[in-house]
């Protein structure tokens, strides 16, 4: 995995954990390179995907199984548009199915804290159930712990998933290329604004709803309408934003990568409220949403298989991947500018997944 320069090393001796660590950003980053890379070293967690590809020898077909495991700690815990429940679904499903496997089942581990109102965990657990049901991935295993009042937020829920991955596809941040077109599934930015308007410290009003869903099955039509192979590269675009995903994708692929932000969709609504706040679109959060990496001769027909997808209705072509040793993420700005696409810094948008 291709390390980004830091300013200077972690100081592991004084440092502290703050909120710039969990926000998907250059600091999240440092901190998955300096020290949870090297201690837990291996060649699937060197990939630096969303999910792990492992060897199954036993598996008809030759096929591989994917892991991924996602933590929701997100407040409030009901948002328009959903809760922590069906996002914690969601949000493994789609990791999953990013590597381009068909997700089997999910297990789910909850953290509830002492005087939690049984009301409000068990239309949790039936939002989790629904979507589960939906999405015909089961949760099959699980665990629960309970803490003491005051040293718990409620309910945080941490999700693992399995899937199946044909044999022969290679789908990952590292296989993007020079000349890829980059189609993003649908608007940006719903789900941080959903969630942002029900926070009583900024008090501002919207109609957007979450955007949470699973992704699966916008996945297989995508691959389906395309040659095996022509996919390089699929991710949904959460902490951090489209943005901050695609520097990933341009670290561990060691490519650049040009947006024109007139094709980028973005509701009114969404852009007035980021607006309001003085917040950027590309760094707010999604949980519905993709961006893929397709070879440019069958681009086309990829945006025709999203857009006849119900989630993928809005989806349009935004940019390409080129070669540029210094991995710059650039975008085209409306007033015939450009601009460089950085990391996230700091922490604008706490606990929102």
């Amino acid at each position: 995995m291709t390390k980004a320069n830091y300013i200077r090393p972690i100081d592991f001796k004084h440092g502290r954990i703050d909120m710039n660590h969990g926000a998907g950003g250059r600091a999240a980053a440092q901190l998955i390179d300096e020290l949870f890379a090297r201690a837990f070293d291996n060649p699937a967690l060197r990939a630096g995907d969303d999910g792990a590809v492992l060897d199954a020898p036993n598996l008809p077909g030759g096929h591989r199984l994917v892991m991924a495991t996602d933590g929701h700690v997100i407040s409030p815990i009901e948002f328009p548009g959903g809760d922590i429940g069906c996002l914690s679904v969601h949000g493994t499903i789609n990791d999953v199915a990013m590597m381009g496997a068909l997700p089997i089942a999910l297990s789910a581990s909850f953290v509830l804290e002492e005087g939690f109102a049984l009301a409000t965990l068990k239309r949790i657990v039936e939002s989790m159930a629904a979507a589960a049901r939906d999405a015909g991935v089961p949760i099959v295993t699980g665990d629960t712990k309970v803490v003491e009042q005051g040293k718990g937020d409620g309910v945080y829920i941490a999700t693992t998933g399995l899937g199946a991955l044909p044999a022969g596809r290679r789908i990952g941040g590292a296989q993007a290329r020079p000349g890829d077109v980059l189609l993003l599934s649908g608007t940006i930015g719903d789900h941080g604004i959903a969630v942002l308007s029900q926070r009583e410290s900024l008090g501002f009003e919207t109609s957007v709803r979450s955007d949470t869903a699973a992704l699966h099955g916008l996945v297989s039509a995508l691959l389906a309408a395309v040659p095996e192979g022509a996919v390089h590269t699929l991710r949904d675009p959460t902490r951090g934003g489209l943005a901050t995903t695609l520097n990933e994708i341009a670290r561990q692929s060691g490519r650049g990568i040009r947006l024109q932000e007139a094709a980028i969709p973005v509701r009114p609504e969404v852009d007035g409220a980021c607006e309001l706040l003085g917040l950027d679109p590309l760094y707010i959060a999604n949980e519905g949403k993709l961006v893929a990496f397709v070879e440019a001769a069958h681009a086309e027909a990829a945006l025709a298989a999203l857009q006849a997808h119900p989630l993928g209705r809005e989806a349009a072509r935004i940019g390409q991947v080129v070669e540029d040793p210094h991995r710059f993420v650039q975008m085209a700005t409306r007033f015939g500018g450009q601009r460089v696409v950085d990391w996230l810094t700091g922490e604008p948008l706490p606990r929102i997944c």
